[in-house]
């Protein structure tokens, strides 16, 4: 069982940055890809990036390639996600998630547990 808590999130300007974060229960986070997922009003839930176990792989929508970045650190049980020129678009609420596959996985439906949810505003 994981426990998976969001936070970082909250309301910038077009352009600006935020850092997310999701701290995981438990002593097996190592185990899991972790990933972040966001949904915005009237929207289904979609994939933003995910990252491999070890830290070593990552992957992107294209809709944040090159501007968002997902890490971890292991020994903190955290995953973040650092947002960089951040677009009205990107408004939305940001949920992290744990699947313990081998190989990333881009669907949701992979993914075995869930946290709350943070949500990210950004104002034009």
């Amino acid at each position: 069982q994981v426990q998976l808590v969001e936070s970082g999130g909250g309301l910038v300007q077009a352009g600006g940055s935020l850092r997310l974060s999701c701290v995981a229960s438990g002593r097996t986070f190592s185990r899991y890809n972790m990933g972040w997922f966001r949904q915005a009003p009237g929207k289904e839930r979609e994939f933003v990036a995910a990252i491999s176990w070890s830290g070593g792989s990552t992957y992107y929508a294209d809709s944040v390639k090159g501007r968002f970045t997902i890490s971890r650190d292991n020994a903190k049980n955290t995953v973040y996600l650092q947002m960089n020129s951040l677009k009205p678009e990107d408004t939305a609420v940001y949920y992290c998630a744990a699947d313990s596959a081998r190989i990333i996985r881009v669907g949701q439906t992979a993914y075995n547990y869930w946290g709350q949810g943070t949500q990210v505003t950004v104002s034009s």
